[in-house]
């Protein structure tokens, strides 16, 4: 069976088993030369949707790229450019990311500004790729100075997430994961927290239909704030949960933290903001930890000082001139704007993750 999540009237998101195939479905007419882009140790992933493409008489063309946020660089996508380029890739023609959310991210931006734009499929093949980086048109790369400064909205024809590829994921990473899903439960969606925690193994098994259940949930949340606010102008900021500290965070470790992982540190500081402003209680507080432990997230940190991190948030997109801005709950799945909150506050909040 095949769930299709509708992205508004703009394309659809396919989740099943064995869909991955089903590539040049997704294809708009007129296209004659298809780039599969994948992490090199992924290339097993991509052989069935370069076959598949084959035989729809598509002209293929490969890319590996490195694993995980190293591929997210200038140098990587100008490589890219230079295989598109010499092969003659014209408007009418597309490319297909295959791979985890950085390459997701890396194929989007690449297929945003290849002749000022042209057709991407995305085939997600880890569950963060699949609830959340695939899904919505954010490209990215990254920069010496923050991750994803550098990027465009450009939404896919089609993302197709096919859940054989979760076999072989390792645990961690399928935990990793779950904490976009988990912001979806907190922002939009209580169930998705309801099913973590009712049995927190099989919302990390990759065979369960809990999982199943989770990722379709959190893909209609990120379809739904998507399809309202494709550019990011108002509502679309929600889906930032946990992720302004969360990109600190990560841009200080160098990128060797699991994204996942950087965005439940980022969600606990989010709370302890709410918390310290009045507008969450002690109970929703101390649930984010509860839910994010139970699949073995962190909740606590202490790895850099706060006057680091404080550089980075600075650069956030969320930004405006010198007032910082966080996403933050007024309640469960009642997200809002918190506008410059005081800098004793933020490092008082801080130091609670200590």
């Amino acid at each position: 069976m095949t769930t299709v999540v509708p992205v508004g009237d703009e394309y659809d998101v396919l989740v099943g088993h064995g869909v991955s195939d089903r590539v040049p479905d997704l294809l708009p007419k007129g296209v004659q030369r298809v780039l599969v882009i994948h992490p090199e140790p992924l290339a097993h992933l991509a052989e069935p949707i370069v076959r598949a493409l084959r035989q729809a008489d598509v002209e293929v063309h490969e890319a590996g790229v490195p694993d995980a946020e190293a591929a997210k660089t200038v140098e990587v996508a100008a490589r890219l450019w230079s295989v598109l380029g010499e092969a003659g890739f014209t408007r009418t023609d597309a490319v297909v990311g295959v791979g985890g959310g950085s390459v997701t991210d890396l194929a989007g931006f690449v297929a945003a500004t290849w002749l000022r734009g042209v057709a991407v499929v995305q085939v997600p093949t880890t569950v963060l790729g699949m609830v959340d980086a695939a899904v919505g048109g954010k490209t990215g790369i990254n920069t010496p100075e923050g991750k994803n400064l550098v990027g465009s909205f450009h939404p896919p024809v089609g993302v197709l997430c096919d859940l054989d590829s979760l076999a072989t994921l390792p645990p961690r990473d399928i935990a990793a994961g779950l904490a976009e899903a988990i912001k979806g439960g907190f922002i939009a969606d209580p169930a998705i927290l309801d099913l973590v925690e009712a049995d927190p193994v099989a919302a990390t098994d990759p065979r369960s239909p809990v999982l199943r259940e989770i990722i379709e949930r959190k893909i209609a949340v990120k379809a739904d704030v998507v399809a309202r606010d494709l550019k990011e102008s108002s509502l679309r900021e929600i889906l930032n949960y946990g992720h302004t500290l969360g990109h600190a965070i990560e841009h200080h470790e160098g990128y060797r933290m699991r994204h996942g992982d950087a965005v439940a540190i980022g969600m606990v500081y989010a709370a302890e903001l709410a918390h310290r402003s009045g507008l969450i209680d002690d109970a929703l507080l101390a649930r984010h930890r509860q839910v994010l432990s139970t699949v073995g997230l962190p909740t606590t940190y202490a790895g850099a000082p706060f006057d680091d991190l404080l550089i980075a948030l600075r650069r956030d997109k969320k930004t405006r001139g010198s007032l910082l801005r966080f996403v933050v709950l007024d309640g469960l799945a009642s997200p809002r704007r918190l506008e410059g909150p005081s800098e004793d506050m933020m490092r008082e909040a801080y130091a609670a993750l200590a």
